[in-house]
């Protein structure tokens, strides 16, 4: 840490492009937040408050919703800060504690998403045996692990991006991204660069096993009609909320490694953060729509409130 210890600050450039319409985009990042707030909230509350929908998907569903809200926390009240601002600043512990915050949520959904598809796995491959494999130990063996590996990865890399010396500190993203900071290095950062594509692939062969698993259970679907049933209730918003945070992440980890500087800055600006936009709030409204008894609770939710205000 001695080496940085000449960095208090970095700038953040990627806000310049928004001088002229600062008050559209704060309106339009508030209500991007408080919708993920509001869904991710009451997917969470449902779950939690109902006791038919204590069961290990509903339960890895609301780690993934808690989840989601733990990520956005990490950019949205300092964005929306600097959106009131006329400097664009953070220091320095702040911006590893940013890219800690955005990255290990990040890498978490991969998890948590990989730990729903074992289940999905076992509930349809291996019916007799869900009960008394899933138990509740196991469950929070899964839901423990699904945080603490993101957590562990993530600190590695932190860590190992603390070390560098520092010979600049401007970075060219609406927040604080470990690529961008590895980039103001004046020694070598082999070993940063090693690791970083270590921890991609470890997260890129989440998607393999996702995939191998589903292979399983699309040829277990086909024997029956009620393997079908589960197959589309319970694992298609899976495979669209794995599409969505699969595509956003990775699009951000090889854009700002290898993306073209021609790009007009709005456009790097969308790419970087809708990996903070997108999954929060499909992945919520996916699963409430699209599994039975969360679609039926909420149903009867907002039929009760209806009669309330009658």
């Amino acid at each position: 840490m001695s080496n940085t210890s000449n960095v208090v600050v970095f700038s953040l450039f990627g806000l310049n492009e928004t001088t002229n319409y600062r008050t559209v985009v704060f309106s339009l990042t508030l209500l991007c937040y408080c919708v993920i707030l509001v869904v991710n909230v009451f997917l969470i509350l449902t779950i939690i408050l109902d006791e038919n929908l204590h069961e290990p998907m509903y339960i890895f569903l609301c780690g993934l919703c808690i989840n989601g809200l733990y990520g956005t926390t990490g950019f949205y009240p300092k964005f929306l800060f600097d959106l009131l601002s006329h400097t664009h600043v953070i220091t320095y512990v702040g911006c590893l504690l940013q890219i800690f915050t955005i990255y290990s949520s990040a890498t978490a959904d991969f998890t948590i998403l990989a730990v729903m598809a074992y289940d999905r796995y076992v509930a349809i491959c291996r019916p007799l045996e869900y009960q008394s494999f899933m138990t509740k130990h196991r469950i929070a063996m899964l839901v423990c692990l699904s945080w603490l590996i993101p957590m562990i990865c993530q600190v590695m890399v932190v860590t190992l991006t603390s070390t560098l010396e520092l010979c600049g500190t401007r970075i060219e993203k609406l927040y604080c991204e470990n690529w961008s900071v590895v980039k103001l290095a004046c020694s070598t950062t082999t070993v940063n660069n090693v690791v970083g594509l270590i921890v991609v692939s470890f997260y890129l062969g989440h998607d393999v096993f996702i995939v191998c698993s589903y292979v399983q259970l699309i040829k277990s679907s086909l024997k029956s009609k009620e393997g079908r049933r589960k197959f589309m209730q319970t694992c298609v918003p899976h495979l669209l909320c794995l599409l969505n945070v699969t595509a956003a992440l990775l699009f951000d980890v090889m854009y700002v490694r290898y993306g073209s500087k021609s790009v007009a800055q709005r456009i790097k600006n969308f790419m970087s953060i809708q990996f903070l936009m997108i999954p929060p709030i499909i992945n919520p409204i996916i699963y409430g729509l699209k599994l039975t008894k969360i679609r039926k609770r909420i149903i009867s939710l907002f039929m009760m409130m209806g009669q309330k205000f009658r």
